[in-house]
């Protein structure tokens, strides 16, 4: 059979399949997967990242070779093999690309490596956005390298710190487990004093003496030194020499210790306890991660140290687009979005480029236009997809619920700020320090604010980013938008009425300083300084948000955990249809190639979990009743600890809609294995919520008594003596309402292939997706099950009856696809449509027409189930109880037939009318083709 025509670029992108790559499923490992793929309908693989990464990473994000695909994925060979494959199968390639920060620490990337030899000095010092000049005097030229596992002291007098030689390549370095420190060339004198040997000790001691004056000087001489020292290392005098050396500098002995210290002392690092970090780092990170250190790549020489090889492959026709990871970090987003758009221009100039970037938007915040990218990773579609099917009626019984339960406040907001508080004192301090200093700097320049204090700064700024609505403003060196004054003026409301009244004048001199002021009618100076520390405010308002929003508020507010997801905001209980589809016709004019996901990488629980829990927005009453049971029969299984019982009714109450949610298809509460396998899950999912609550334990801090308790509780309430009860009464009520959630989850996946965007699938969830937060969305895929289904081509309707193993669900996204792929045109470039229902039932249904030059695409599902559905054990609402309700046509497509793509089977309508009972008789989803 002849290969199908590739076309991978904007023409051909009808649907992506994001694939997780890794040491246990490496670039080789996704060849096979290729034809299925094909058969499903992709067009285009979506890689994590593949560039070289810290040894072991599971997940590519902390990069420590821009130059290399990573070695444990199968290096470039493997890649090359794969791409070979998807060529053969007509498909593209889009890979995830880091360019806000790399991995760190360890012994792997040699940047790093090369700025703690050298300093300032090394020509890799501007990579990293390093203060060399911060208001710690101590850390003056130097950085603060914080991956010790216990203070200093403690680490050096356990000897656990060596001072260790390379005989292969003659260099010195302290060796930390796994952290290599190196030791800069002018101070290997001080080391080789005491060898013994003469002639190591002089030519370093003359290095020492001549080595800083020209850094190319500096570093020829150092290659010098170290080749000596190599050389006579390998002789048995140099050898001895070196080992006494080293002996000298032994932390285990006092005088070692004494001398150990003396040399790290002069290195252009200060070791320290890893929490440090969070109060003095002198360096930006990813959030408060110091293993990942902050690029500049705004920088020219950055951007092409670190884009060379994916714009290589991309000019090869290796790879056809690209994803962005955490644009928001990055100085100035739209350069750097324009500038890869530009270049990937360049070396490609016959193929329009494809970029998109992973951005956390608020639900009345939309992506910039001018950014020239193709829209976001589909996080706000994720959003929109799941708010439309949870009922509006559900959010006032939750949210007294919840309130009446854990005694907190019902508002979301309150949480938030609450979150962001904490983050700012305890995780972000030294990112909010630099960023106060940025500000002290301005203040200095003018002898009308120069007496305002770097403490009245920083607490002028903690109310502004409290109050601080989206992840980040994007001024730059023309000052800030409309949008972007609207989004200040918002959070500088809020600080007014919170700030100490004495430091009011201050909100008034953040906003000037934050783009107020036109930068044309600024000193030079005065505009470097200001637009500098606008950039660190951006770079700090992201972080913020990420931290203290989605991984603290997410854990400690539970009206419906189905709400808490990258992307949402909890405190928007629903989305309205009229609302879905306003964002889906925003999309159709701004960002039609956008992706469209429902599941990823990062999401805090599977796309079937919550659209189950959706199901309790309408059975709010059975709800209530239910965890008012549970919660008076548990009562006794909670441990009273000096801190509280535990766990908190926080924690309870989240833990109850995670069971019932994730509560696997199938699974009989007396078969122990499979609920113990099921448990094990819950039980890593409450240890990672509980820490990331940061109530009562934390990462940083772990309260081993506290998570011992609620492990124990979990097993408490569902031993196996109390299957009667508390296990029986979980999973008859997942039970109850899993049909319901099975037609959320049908119509969830026909409005991701069907709306204007690009359907992104995530990893293996073209079969029910109950995965809780990551690891466990990231476990191996049965693709073996998932490659016989499809070859089976079993009716839809047949399927149907069979809907709890999963293969309904795979069914109608290949057979979706394949529609879309039968009609390019009108999915790329179709308009978009609302169609009106009518009737009793009106409420229960999301309808929307594509059109593109006299073809559509009639897209039908079934939204709020749970109440018309009742006892039903099928997803499926009998035709009869649709009678009255209909789809009112527009005039242009009245009196067609019409065809279903999913099941074939054709109807008629009459007049402007279909009756929803013919289009939903088999499927509670439908896609109507005109016949």
């Amino acid at each position: 059979m002849a290969n199908p025509p590739r076309d991978t670029g904007p023409a051909g992108l009808r649907a992506t399949a994001r694939l997780q790559f890794h040491a246990g499923f490496t670039l080789d490992d996704a060849v096979p997967l290729v034809p299925y793929l094909a058969q499903l309908g992709i067009s285009h693989l979506y890689a994590s990242p593949i560039l070289k990464a810290r040894p072991g990473s599971m997940h590519g994000y902390d990069i420590v070779d821009h130059n290399q695909i990573n070695p444990e994925l199968g290096g470039e060979p493997a890649l090359r093999r794969l791409v070979a494959a998807l060529t053969d199968a007509g498909l593209g390639l889009i890979i995830d690309i880091v360019p806000n920060h790399m991995g760190v620490g360890g012994a792997d990337n040699a940047w790093w490596l090369d700025v703690l030899e050298w300093g300032r000095q090394s020509p890799y010092a501007g990579f990293f956005d390093i203060d060399w000049d911060p208001p710690d005097r101590a850390l003056a030229n130097r950085m603060l390298a914080p991956f010790l596992g216990a203070p200093y002291g403690e680490v050096l007098a356990s000897g656990d710190l060596k001072l260790q030689f390379d005989a292969a390549d003659g260099r010195f370095h302290a060796q930390y487990f796994e952290h290599r420190f190196p030791i800069a060339p002018q101070h290997y004198h001080h080391i080789l004093q005491a060898s013994g040997d003469p002639r190591l000790a002089d030519s370093a001691l003359e290095f020492g003496r001549t080595g800083l004056r020209d850094r190319a000087l500096a570093r020829e001489q150092a290659a010098a030194l170290r080749a000596a020292l190599a050389a006579r290392a390998a002789t048995p005098d140099g050898g001895a020499g070196i080992a006494a050396a080293l002996a000298a500098h032994d932390a285990t002995t006092e005088d070692g210790r004494r001398a150990l210290h003396r040399l790290l002392e002069r290195q252009h690092y200060r070791l320290a306890w890893w929490r440090a970090a969070a109060d003095e780092i002198n360096w930006r990170r990813f959030f408060d991660i110091t293993s990942l250190a902050g690029l500049r790549v705004e920088e020219p020489e950055v951007f092409d140290a670190t884009h060379d090889l994916v714009l290589k492959l991309y000019a090869e026709g290796v790879v056809d687009g690209m994803r962005i990871d955490h644009v928001d970090g990055l100085a100035d987003p739209r350069g750097y979005c324009r500038k890869l758009y530009r270049r990937m221009q360049a070396v490609r100039p016959d193929r329009e480029p494809m970029i998109w970037v992973e951005k956390i938007l608020a639900p009345f915040e939309t992506l910039r236009t001018d950014w020239s990218v193709d829209g976001t990773t589909g996080y706000d579609f994720m959003d929109e997809a799941s708010g439309v099917l949870h009922d509006p009626a559900g959010e006032a019984p939750l949210t007294a619920l919840w309130a009446e339960q854990t005694g907190r406040s019902p508002l979301f907001e309150e949480e938030a700020k609450q979150a962001r508080r904490q983050i700012l004192r305890d995780n972000l301090a030294s990112e909010l320090n630099a960023t106060a200093a940025a500000l002290k700097r301005v203040a200095a320049r003018d002898l009308a604010t120069r007496d305002f204090t770097l403490t009245g700064l920083r607490r002028a700024l903690v109310e502004v980013l409290v109050h601080f609505p989206v992840y980040r403003l994007y001024i730059s060196t023309g000052g800030r938008s409309a949008e972007d004054k609207r989004i200040l003026d918002w959070a500088l409301a809020g600080a007014r009425r919170t700030v100490r009244a004495a430091d009011r004048p201050l909100i008034e001199l953040l906003d000037a300083w934050l783009g107020g002021d036109p930068p044309r009618s600024l000193p030079p100076v005065l505009r470097r300084d200001r637009l500098a520390a606008a950039v660190r405010f951006q770079q700090l308002s992201a972080p913020v948000a990420a931290k203290s929003v989605e991984d603290t508020a997410f854990y400690r507010y539970g009206r419906l955990i189905s709400r808490n997801e990258v992307g949402s905001d909890p405190a928007r209980f629903a989305v309205q249809p009229a609302g879905f589809h306003g964002a889906a016709r925003a999309r159709v004019k701004n960002f039609p190639r956008a992706l469209l996901a429902t599941a990823t990488h990062d999401h805090k629980r599977g796309e079937d979990v919550r659209a189950r829990l959706a199901v309790l927005s309408e059975l709010h009453g059975e709800w209530t009743a239910a965890v008012q049971r549970w919660s008076r029969l548990n009562a006794p299984l909670r441990r009273d600890l000096p801190d509280g019982a535990a766990p908190g009714m926080s924690a309870q109450l989240m833990l109850y809609q995670t069971l019932v949610g994730a509560w696997p298809l199938g699974l009989a509460p007396e078969d122990e294995p499979g609920v113990v396998a099921f448990l094990e899950r819950v039980a890593a999912w409450q240890e990672k919520a509980l820490r990331e609550a940061k109530r009562r334990t934390e990462w940083a801090v772990p309260n081993a008594e506290y998570e011992t308790a609620c492990q124990e509780f979990i097993t408490a309430i569902m031993a196996p003596d109390r299957a009667s009860r508390m296990r029986a009464e979980i999973a008859a009520f997942a039970s109850r309402i899993a049909p319901a959630g099975a037609i959320n989850s049908l119509s969830q996946t026909l409005l991701r292939c069907t709306a204007p965007g690009v359907p992104d699938l995530y990893q293996g969830t073209e079969f029910w997706d109950f995965s809780l937060v990551d690891p466990d969305n990231r476990r191996p895929v049965d693709w073996t099950a998932r490659r016989a289904a499809l070859d089976d081509a079993v009716p839809v309707a047949t399927l149907l009856q069979y809907w709890d193993d999963g293969r309904i669900k795979q069914a109608v996204i290949a057979r979706t696809l394949a529609h879309r792929a039968a009609q390019p045109a009108l999915f790329a470039a179709g308009d978009y449509q609302p169609v009106l229902v009518e009737g009793p039932l009106a409420a229960h249904v999301l309808a929307f027409l594509r059109t593109h030059r006299g073809r559509a695409a009639l897209t039908v599902v079934t939204r709020l189930p749970a109440t018309i559905l009742k006892d039903s054990s099928l997803p499926l609402l009998p035709a009869a109880e649709w009678s009255g309700t209909d789809l009112r046509l527009p005039a242009s497509w009245q009196a067609r037939h019409w065809r279903d793509a999913l099941t074939g089977e054709g109807l008629r309508a009459q007049g402007d009318r279909l009756p929803v009972g013919q289009v939903l008789a088999q499927l509670p989803v439908a896609l109507l083709e005109v016949g």
